[in-house]
């Protein structure tokens, strides 16, 4: 009998550290845990912020499946037709409907359909629309569609936003999980209708920093209240994911939720 099917999701991969990181430490988790899906946060991968299309190519050689973005989504200009172009990269679809890209795509593996949605919260950030309205519809649409498992990236800044999606959308979806802040929450488990929750997945990249930024331009950014020109870090890369595993037989449930947390030999 085939195992039920796995989703492993990695959060957000912060420049060319993190791109390092997820390409060493990628295939190991691969051929350890053999999840059905992989999804990747790129929001931050081209140098803290933002993607290019060529970064996001590597990652869909690399075998990952939809790449997730968040509040850098349109910072590359030259990504924009490409947002538009290729389905399984999505941006938050609350941002406005003028806006390049798509909110959510289905992708499919072994005859199993994965509904991938971004959102972005409206706490501190700006997407323009409401989240709660847009998950309701993308969800809806996602259900129209026939997917066998929903995973809903939550970008945002406010933990009380990501914890009430999870609660709000329990049994309805497979997993909720957040992403933005880059640090790991230790709140991963299976609300009680069988959706996967996490406030914040962490990063893949640089530790030795301030959530992905040379620490001493963050800390000299806080000390002064004066503009500085934020870099990327490159010490101590670490790549941080969930492994979703779905419940058997059963549509949009899930059976475990798994932390990973990984430091691999970035050359």
């Amino acid at each position: 009998m085939a195992a039920a099917p796995s989703i492993l999701f990695i959060g957000d991969v912060v420049g060319s550290t993190g791109r390092k990181a997820l390409r060493a430490a990628l295939p190991g988790l691969r051929e350890e845990h053999q999840p059905t899906f992989i999804v990747v946060n790129g929001e931050n991968a081209a140098g803290g912020t933002g993607i290019t299309s060529r970064i996001a190519e590597e990652m869909f050689a690399l075998g990952v499946d939809a790449i997730t973005l968040g509040n850098h989504a349109f910072r590359q200009r030259e990504s924009w037709s490409y947002l538009d172009e290729v389905k399984e990269i999505v941006r938050p679809a609350n941002y406005l409907a003028s806006m390049p890209g798509h909110g959510s795509c289905v992708v499919e593996t072994g005859g199993v359909k994965l509904g991938v949605l971004n959102l972005m919260g409206n706490l501190y950030l700006d997407p323009g629309r409401h989240m709660f309205t847009l998950a309701e519809a993308e969800i809806e649409k996602l259900e129209r569609q026939g997917c066998d498992h929903i995973l809903v990236d939550v970008h945002a800044e406010a933990t009380s936003e990501k914890v009430a999606m999870g609660w709000e959308y329990d049994g309805r979806v497979t997993a909720v999980v957040g992403t933005h802040t880059h640090v790991p929450t230790a709140d991963a488990r299976v609300l009680p209708k069988g959706t996967a929750y996490i406030t914040d997945v962490g990063m893949c990249g640089p530790r030795d920093s301030v959530i992905g930024v040379r620490k001493e331009l963050a800390i000299q950014s806080m000390r002064t209240k004066l503009p500085v020109r934020f870099e990327s870090a490159t010490g101590d890369p670490w790549l941080c994911a969930v492994l979703v595993r779905t419940e058997e037989g059963r549509k949009r449930r899930a059976g475990s939720i798994t932390p990973i947390q990984v430091s691999p030999r970035v050359e």
